[in-house]
């Protein structure tokens, strides 16, 4: 099979501010552009953000609704940690160690763009996790 990329469409009310945050402060590729809507290049995936003028509210915890990347490099994801916390953003979840000494150990922050979208960037210490070991039943925290 050839490469498949991923594409998601999100709600922001504001396209200056979403290249900012996406562009200058996740370090995404920003693309073609409107006065509507912008692409933005998440590590290869799509992400277009579209103006909304219906009113953005928070959600009142991380779900069930939030999207991001699971990195297969543990650097890769300490270096968009890293660059998160430089460049100001802002956490809803600080970073954490989820189901230590499991198969499913994973490291995990979430992310709360201007617009109140959740972003979750995980590494698996285990990659089989990912999909697999579903002889456990652990998915995510209840928070």
């Amino acid at each position: 099979m050839s490469q498949v990329l991923f594409h998601l469409a999100f709600p922001v009310s504001d396209i200056a501010e979403a290249k900012r945050f996406y562009g200058d402060g996740l370090g995404c590729k920003v693309g073609r552009e409107n006065p509507h809507s912008v692409i933005l290049n998440l590590y290869g995936h799509q992400l277009v953000a579209h103006l909304s003028h219906e009113p953005l509210v928070p959600q009142k915890g991380i779900y069930p609704r939030h999207f991001g990347l699971i990195f297969t490099d543990e650097a890769d994801w300490e270096a968009l940690l890293e660059r998160s916390q430089r460049q100001g953003l802002n956490f809803y979840l600080e970073p954490k160690s989820r189901f230590e000494g499991l198969p499913l150990e994973h490291r995990t922050f979430f992310l709360v763009d201007p617009f109140h979208n959740l972003m979750e960037f995980k590494y698996y210490v285990n990659p089989e996790a990912v999909f697999g070991e579903v002889e456990y039943t652990q998915i995510g925290d209840r928070i």
